[in-house]
């Protein structure tokens, strides 16, 4: 299994490059960073955030979760992506989302909500060609390009990561068109196994192998020694960043408590087919740097060992 840690929506910048060196130190195998233009809370830009994190490590890889990918055009999503797998020596992967939790940043954005499907599904045909290095002809919905090619490419070329996050059906098929990775958000672990099946059968539908996708799980998590603050705790945090009430989702999705009991929810998860689990840390800022090495030695090195 691999193992990431996500980089808190509200947290501070100045804290962007000192959580990523941790992170690298405490063995976690990516640092993931997740972007919005406008929402509830103070966001970041994961291209931005991320190549600052690049620059402060050496080994770490880099994940997007999730570029919200209809607000760019896509040719610019290209050239961000490959100009930082490339500062960053080729430790760079691309996750994709449509967005749609906020509509008011996607029409600041001047994109349609109801369009942001086909401009994914779009960009997303277009980025695996431009990464390629293939000089591209394409007239479509929303990109017109004329024979032009993506330069500098990317050092992983066409092999750089794409995952696609969602849940819906419209997600599960366009991950089996084009991820090598699909990340779901709040699905319990029989859901998971069950479309992960689905997007593999999508995948081979498109003329991809079954296992070309893996699955990895976006993990919003509290972990403490005392189980029931570390419940209490997440259930508050989360409720905070999202303005609802959590409580009802909790025991289904937000696996809290004691790195004994995450581990056992965990474990439901990786049975369910979860090669890579993206740990959120559901906790106050000044506890991040505590849950993120309890959960990597206590959570992360149990579950590799079972």
């Amino acid at each position: 299994m691999r193992f990431g840690l996500m980089l808190p929506p509200q947290l501070d910048l100045a804290r962007v490059v000192p959580l990523a060196r941790r992170a690298e130190e405490l063995g976690y195998d990516l640092v993931a960073c997740g972007e919005h233009v406008f929402f509830h809370v103070p966001t970041t830009n994961a291209f931005v955030a991320l190549a600052a994190a690049a620059g402060a490590t050496s080994r770490i890889g880099l994940l997007s979760a999730a570029t919200v990918l209809p607000v760019y055009p896509a040719p610019l999503a290209a050239k961000m992506a490959a100009t930082l797998d490339g500062v960053s020596g080729g430790r760079f992967e691309l996750g994709v989302g449509v967005g749609g939790e906020y509509p008011p940043e996607l029409f600041a954005c001047g994109v349609d909500p109801a369009e942001r499907g086909r401009r994914t599904d779009e960009s997303l045909a277009l980025l695996r060609r431009l990464f390629a290095g293939e000089r591209v002809h394409h007239d479509g919905e929303f990109w017109q390009l004329d024979g032009l090619r993506l330069d500098p490419l990317p050092p992983q070329r066409s092999h750089l990561p794409i995952w696609v996050g969602g849940r819906r059906r419209a997600a599960i098929r366009r991950a089996g068109r084009f991820a090598d990775v699909w990340m779901p958000y709040m699905v319990d672990p029989q859901r998971f196994a069950e479309s992960l099946e689905q997007v593999r059968a999508e995948a081979v539908a498109a003329g991809r192998p079954a296992h070309t996708v893996q699955g990895a799980l976006f993990c919003w998590a509290g972990v403490g020694k005392d189980g029931v603050r570390a419940r209490r705790t997440a259930l508050e945090v989360l409720s905070r960043i999202y303005r609802q009430d959590f409580g009802p989702l909790a025991d289904r999705y937000v696996p809290a408590g004691t790195p004994s009991q995450v581990t056992a929810r965990l474990g439901e998860y990786a049975a369910a087919g979860a090669g890579t689990v993206l740990f959120a840390p559901a906790v106050p800022d000044d506890e991040l740097e505590r849950a993120a090495e309890m959960f990597v030695k206590e959570v992360a090195a149990a579950l590799v060992a079972a």
